[in-house]
């Protein structure tokens, strides 16, 4: 009986990898600027988050779950798959305890992953293997040989398949695993408090390297962005990121702190006060 328990549970795990394998491939697929890859990120756990709140009377709790996945999220594909595993662990820990799970973990978990996965997945897939890839396969393809591109594309694919498919996989179960240790220890308060930490940190240094905005104001040997550098580096990205929050927490609609950016930008810039 045990045995016939243990079958099933691992053709339900299976039908949850092919989610985040497949779902993971389409992640770009609905790409925007205001939040980058958070709808294809929704898209993959979707189907994990019907089959929790597939209660009809647990329909608002589902809303919320699928609002949660609505938050900023950007990550490799191939490593977003791990994080999608993780995620689905989360939510279902999440719908057993719902009196004890704190639903900001799983936000702060994605947000404290994505950018360490993002670095090693960029580095890893675009940096070492597409280049490895194409270049084997163009010199190929110089001398006439027809399995240059096949072979560029199979050795593109094969680790891409790997690490997507095992990813979704050992997120999943590791969280099912580890999610229950950490709540019969009582730690995942100082998880969490951890997870908040590096969460910050990512956006921090997102805020330094995507907001490129100087000053090049001088007087004689006088260089405001240097002082300002000595001061806070960075300062004026992150002013504009604060002034950016304030005008959310205020309910500005998007359409209008666009506009502000679009022609605050432009009018800065012609005063010569941004560049």
């Amino acid at each position: 009986m045990e045995d016939k328990k243990q079958l099933k549970e691992k053709d339900k795990n299976k039908w949850k990898y092919r989610k985040f394998f497949w779902r993971s491939w389409a992640i770009q697929a609905s790409w925007n600027y205001e939040r980058q890859m958070n709808m294809g990120f929704l898209y993959g756990i979707a189907p994990i988050l019907d089959n929790i709140y597939k209660d009809p009377k647990d329909l608002e709790l589902k809303k919320e779950a699928y609002k949660r996945h609505m938050e900023f999220y950007n990550c490799t594909p191939q490593t977003n798959s791990f994080i999608l595993g993780l995620s689905a662990a989360m939510e279902e820990k999440c719908y057993e305890n719902r009196d004890n799970f704190n639903p900001e973990s799983i936000n702060a978990m994605k947000t404290s992953l994505m950018g360490p996965l993002s670095g090693i997945g960029d580095s890893f897939f675009q940096g070492t293997i597409r280049v490895l890839a194409f270049g084997l396969g163009v010199n190929l393809a110089q001398n006439g040989n027809i399995l240059g591109p096949i072979l560029a594309m199979l050795v593109s694919f094969i680790p891409s398949y790997a690490v997507t498919y095992y990813g979704g996989k050992i997120g999943y179960l590791m969280g099912t695993k580890y999610l229950t240790k950490l709540y019969n220890e009582k730690l995942m308060d100082k998880v969490m408090y951890i997870c908040s930490i590096v969460g910050l940190m990512v956006i921090g240094s997102m805020m330094a390297s995507m907001i490129q905005i100087t000053t090049p104001i001088k007087f004689n040997n006088f260089v405001l962005q240097d002082t300002l550098d000595g001061i806070v580096p960075q300062l004026i990205p992150l002013s504009l990121t604060f002034l950016m929050y304030w005008l959310l927490k205020k309910k500005i609609k998007t359409g209008w702190m666009l506009s502000i950016c679009i022609i605050g930008g432009i009018v800065l810039s012609s005063l010569g006060i941004l560049k």
